[in-house]
């Protein structure tokens, strides 16, 4: 009897063990393929356009797939399956429906698309379902991007529909202070507003793309002389510039001129101009 059973032990216990060594090289050669991906990356860090590094990140994403994809196989293979009739039933739309993640096929289709059609590269600024953050990777059923506070935000590629992308990395906030005529006032309030300028980065450090707030005077057409603060931060953080700051400034102006009104300091956001016309070019290029 023991004779009998000793054979069995031992087929199963060899396909066992093959089982594992396909599981363990089809994992090791994941972590291959992702550290020479993330290796590329690193090495032609602003070298290579962000297309090529976008089509690399989806690319690999796909490998890994395929990889653990003919694993399974074989390792069914060894349990008595086909080969074949795995690979038959278990393409990627078979795969889809029985795993009842019916949107793989969907994530996999809007990932290449979005690359293909330049809405998203790696390294782009991007507002996508609410979220805002600068592109790590784009694979087969994910766009991940790193947000103002260092979170890693993973949104499904079949969720996407609006992308807003910020070919500046970043946004102007501009607060405007309308200016005395007194020639001695004026000089205080710019005064004090340059030495509150340097504050608000320290006290605000995850709104901002840049920790150099600039200032500058200008004239409207009504002829107001205005001291315009622009900073550069990041997409739909600019509250604390809106609310916080902006009565901090207004209250210590008023400390100088009592008859100083709120209305005279206004907050307002803009793309740099130059940045505007150049994503208006390459729209019109690619339709050509």
């Amino acid at each position: 009897m023991l004779n009998d059973i000793s054979p069995q032990f031992q087929t199963i216990g060899k396909r066992v063990l093959f089982i594992l060594v396909i599981a363990i090289a089809a994992h090791l050669l994941v972590i291959s393929v992702k550290k020479a991906s993330k290796l590329f990356h690193t090495k032609t860090s602003g070298k290579s356009s962000p297309k090529t590094l976008s089509v690399i990140s989806l690319l690999t994403s796909v490998l890994v797939f395929i990889i653990y994809f003919l694993a399974i196989g074989y390792a069914l293979k060894e349990l008595g399956i086909s080969l074949t009739a795995y690979i038959a039933s278990a393409s990627v739309i078979g795969l889809a429906v029985g795993f009842g993640s019916q949107g793989i096929v969907q994530d996999m289709v809007t990932g290449f698309t979005l690359i293909v059609s330049n809405q998203i590269d790696i390294g782009d600024m991007v507002e996508i379902n609410g979220q805002t953050g600068v592109i790590s990777s784009i694979g087969m059923r994910f766009v991940v991007f790193e947000n103002a506070i260092g979170a890693m935000v993973y949104i499904p590629n079949r969720n996407i529909n609006v992308v807003i992308n910020y070919p500046k990395k970043h946004i102007n906030c501009q607060l405007d202070i309308i200016l005395p005529t007194d020639t001695e006032l004026k000089k205080s309030i710019i005064k004090k507003a340059n030495e509150m300028l340097k504050i608000v980065p320290k006290k605000y450090p995850n709104i901002f793309i840049s920790k150099k707030p600039k200032s500058k005077i200008i004239k409207t057409i009504d002829d107001n002389e205005v001291c315009r603060l622009i900073f550069k931060i990041w997409p739909g953080r600019g509250t604390p510039i809106e609310t916080t700051y902006k009565q901090e400034l207004i209250q210590s102006i008023k400390t100088m001129d009592a008859s100083f009104a709120d209305w005279m300091v206004s907050v307002n956001y803009e793309i740099e101009k130059e940045v505007v016309e150049d994503t208006v070019s390459r729209s019109v290029k690619r339709l050509n």
